[in-house]
Formats: structure tokens, sequence, C-alpha cells
């Protein structure tokens, strides 16, 4: 397919997304099993396409003034990919297989209009029904935060240091231009362009041996700050697929007993062959039968356990740019009452002087730094750690990230703009005693 054939596949699907209300992934999925004329080339540019204007989707109809599946991709081009009028003009010319020329009204758009008088929704790219509560976190800096989260985010590596060491696995990726993260210590990062498409990491003799995991650098950190230990016994109360888990198994050198669970036992079933893979061998898996409680035998004999609490993922918008706009209200609250039941499961469990450690990857208060409060007010006998002494785990990067990251009583809070990472906050609770 030519650049501007590619142009009109993208139109296309982003007007079935629009018109039909159905997931990006899926639109996706569906027009290339219809066109499979297209190679993996081309789909892979079609759905950068895409996945750029769900990023840039308020924005960009903004600039042009108008909100049609065209307008928003000429708008993105401009916006994502810094394309010229010129440049798009070559490639929107009324060919075969190309889109229509630009008009007049598209070229004085681009020619005239901006962002500089758009509302925070608008350049920040999020819906407007959330401005308040992004208002409540970040201020004036809203738009700013959240364009940052708009961007299209680095693909992320954790080397597995129960296999191998970093400057082992950085020889082996050598090819795949990968670098240390600014933060973790395990950490590498591949910076990917905006047409770009992803590494086949799978694919890659240290991911097969088990060397490295696909994670972000913030969830990394997240598991980092637990300061899970070797010999500790520590439960993943929220293991889902298991990539804290995985990270808390490292931390803990194969030493003690770390215990992974979830309510939804469909998203446990691919950490068994995961940490095979890793070579995690202190894990014990309890996987959920009807109403009985999995973890009854094991009461208030935890020193650790990690809530990856459910969230509305606004911290990871980079990733699903589509999930933000079919976010709805009432998604909040029903997040809110899990976060508050997982929060009050975990209370029995953990043993006088251990701790909790509470992660989202969320940047709403209501969610973080509130819900902690409200916990701590109900259980007098928990108190939050010094998010500072949390910090100290990064050793000579502490202070630093004190000064990226935004600090509150209750926890830390990274964010694309501030830390690079994704978005997510770590809060620690210890229990009297």
């Amino acid at each position: 397919m030519t650049p501007a054939a590619r142009l009109s596949a993208a139109i296309e699907l982003i007007d079935t997304i629009e018109r039909d209300r159905v997931p990006a992934a899926k639109a996706l999925k569906e027009w290339g099993t219809a066109h499979r004329f297209a190679g993996s080339g081309d789909r892979a540019a079609i759905a950068g396409l895409v996945w750029d204007v769900l990023r840039r989707y308020a924005s960009s109809a903004w600039l042009m003034d108008s909100d049609t599946a065209r307008a928003r991709l000429i708008g993105m081009l401009r916006l994502e990919r810094n394309m010229d009028t010129a440049t798009m003009g070559a490639l929107f010319d009324g060919s075969r297989f190309a889109p229509a020329p630009l008009t007049e009204a598209e070229q004085a758009a681009l020619a005239s209009r901006s962002l500089q008088d758009a509302p925070a929704a608008v350049a920040g790219d999020y819906p407007e029904w959330l401005d308040p509560h992004l208002a409540k976190v970040f201020g004036e800096d809203r738009a700013a935060e959240a364009a940052a989260m708009a961007s299209r985010a680095p693909l992320d590596l954790r080397v597995n240091t129960l296999k191998s060491n970093r400057d082992k696995v950085l020889k082996g990726l050598s090819h795949l231009h990968a670098k240390p993260t600014p933060w973790s210590a395990t950490g590498l990062r591949i910076e990917l362009s905006a047409d770009a498409r992803n590494p086949g990491i799978q694919a890659e003799e240290d991911f097969i041996k088990g060397a490295i995991e696909v994670q972000d650098e913030g969830s990394q950190l997240a598991a980092q700050f637990t300061a899970a230990k070797p010999g500790e016994q520590v439960i993943d109360l929220c293991a889902g697929a298991g990539g804290k888990t995985l990270a808390l198994a490292a931390l803990m050198q194969g030493k003690g007993r770390l215990i992974a669970t979830d309510r939804d036992k469909r998203q446990l079933a691919p950490i068994h062959e995961r940490l095979s893979r890793a070579g995690v061998h202190n894990a014990d898996i309890r996987t959920p039968k009807g109403e009985a409680d999995s973890l009854a035998d094991i009461r208030s004999t935890a020193d650790l356990v990690v809530i990856d609490a459910p969230c509305t993922g606004t911290g990871t918008w980079r990733r699903n740019p589509d999930a933000k706009w079919r976010m709805r209200p009432g998604a909040l609250e029903i997040r809110l009452r899990d976060q508050a039941e997982v929060l009050e499961r975990a209370v029995p469990l953990v043993k006088p002087g251990g701790r909790i450690a509470y992660i989202t990857c969320s940047v709403l208060a209501e969610e973080n730094g509130e819900q902690v409060r409200a916990f701590v007010g109900r259980h007098g006998e928990f108190s939050v750690v010094p998010p500072e002494q949390t910090a100290s785990v990064l050793w000579d990067k502490a202070e630093a990230f004190g000064e990226a990251a935004l600090q509150s009583a209750e926890g830390w809070l990274m964010t694309p703009r501030r830390t690079g990472t994704d978005g997510f906050f770590v809060s620690v609770l210890k229990k009297t005693g």
C-alpha cells in the first residue's frame, strides 16, 4: 500500500470506530482480516495512524474546526507528526486510493489555527467531565500533564535478576538500541518513533530464556517501593497476569514465600508459564474456588501485602488511548468501591509490623491519596510510611526522583511528564505492633 492509501484506510477505520462505537483494537483486527492484501508493515502503519488520532482526538478536531474522521487525521498529522501542509498536499492528491485533495477550508485551518486558546480538556486531549478531577491533582498544569499522557510510550523492559543482569542483556539487545531507564536499576528502554512497529521482543533469546519481561518503568518502581525482601512472606492480592509478581520474586531473590492470587481466576491464567520461564520457584498460586477463602490459612502472617488495585487506568492512556474516550463517570464510582473492598481484604492478612503496598495506575486523587486517607481513617492501626523513606530504595537517584515525582502525605505519583513513566501511584502503609 502507498502512504496515501494508508491514510485513506485510517480515515475509514476512524469513521468505523466513531460510528459503531467499537474498540479500536477490535476494529483494526477486523479490518486486517477483511483486507488480506495489506502486509504487516501496512497494518502496523495504519494502526499507528489510528492510535495517534485517538491520542489527539480532541485537539486535532479543534485545530481543524471540524470533528470528522478526515479532519481529525489531518489535525493529528500536524500536531503529532509535525507534517507541513505541502507534504500533506502531496499525499492528499485525490489519486487512486488516496484521500481527496485538501480543501481551502482545511488549508486555511492549518495556516491559521492553533491550540493557544483551547480549553484544557482540548489541549490535553481528555474528556471534559474529567477536567475538575485532573485540576484537583495538577491545577494549571493539567493540560500539559494530560498532553504528555497522550504521547506514544516507549517499550520498557525489566531485567530478571534471577537469570541475568542489565549489562549482559544490554549487549544482547544492542540491535534494538535498548538503553538503561533513568530510575530503575533493572530497566531497559527502547524508544519508538511515531510510525515505528513494536519490536518482536517475544522472539528474542533473552525473553525466551526468561531474562527479560515487558514492564513499564513506573510499574517496576512501584514494585521496588514495596521493599519486598528475601525471606519475607509476601502476598500479591491482585496478581492478574503476574507482572508485579515476577518483579517481587526477583526482589526476594527466590527466598521466602510469595503467594499470588486474584479474584478473577481468568486473569491468573498466564502467570504459571511466566513464573516458570522466569525461574521463580518460591511462588504459590492460589486460584479462587467458588466462595471459599483461598487465603484463610495464612491470616495475620504476611510481612507484605501488595495491592495492584483495580482502577480507571488513567495513568496508562499512552498505551490505551481509546480507553479514555470510552470512560464514563460511573466507572470511577465502581472502581472506588472495588479499591475499598480489596483494601479491607488485606487487613486481616497483615501481621503486626507488616505492611500494605497500595498501587494504582491512575492519576486521580479519588483513587489515590483520598482512598488511602479514608482507609487510615477506618483503621487506626495502620499509618503511612513517609514517601521519602519508600523512595530510598533508589539510593543515589532518590533525591532526583523526589524532585521529579509528585509527592503527597500519602505517597508518590509518577506521570509521563514528570518521571517519563506511565502514571502510577504508590503508598506504603505499616501496621502497628
